[in-house]
């Protein structure tokens, strides 16, 4: 079975389910529902959604399953937060560091730079 498409390959607009339809007795029913912000997901960040449930969050199980770093988990985690449409929270103490670590594993720092935002804490 294919994938539901959530934007109109026309304009890209977003989609409306208006049918539904059951294949064992044929039934169908008509109308507008709504779906769950899970299915707006891509498809990496539904595989971490599955693996993360998989491992009942233990973000140590996590990073063995996808061979990633405690950061690089915490990353995809926020960013699943995020497009779900919520503010994840982040401990004051260790975001900084936290977030240099996740800009140095993306490239966006030297590892100079990583280093001197670690020291600054």
């Amino acid at each position: 079975m294919s994938k539901i498409p959530l934007r109109c390959p026309a304009c890209d607009s977003a989609m409306q389910v208006t049918q539904l339809h059951c294949p064992l007795c044929d039934t169908q029913v008509q109308g507008h529902f709504t779906v769950s912000p899970l299915l707006h997901l891509t498809a990496q960040q539904l595989h971490f959604v599955e693996v993360f449930l998989k491992c009942r969050g233990n973000i140590r199980e996590v990073e063995r399953e996808l061979g990633i770093s405690y950061p690089t988990v915490r990353a995809r985690l926020d960013e699943v937060i995020q497009h779900l449409g919520y503010h994840p929270s982040k401990p004051e103490e260790s975001s900084t560091g936290l977030d240099a670590i996740v800009q140095f594993e993306h490239g966006e720092l030297s590892f100079e730079e990583t280093l001197e935002k670690l020291r600054k804490g």
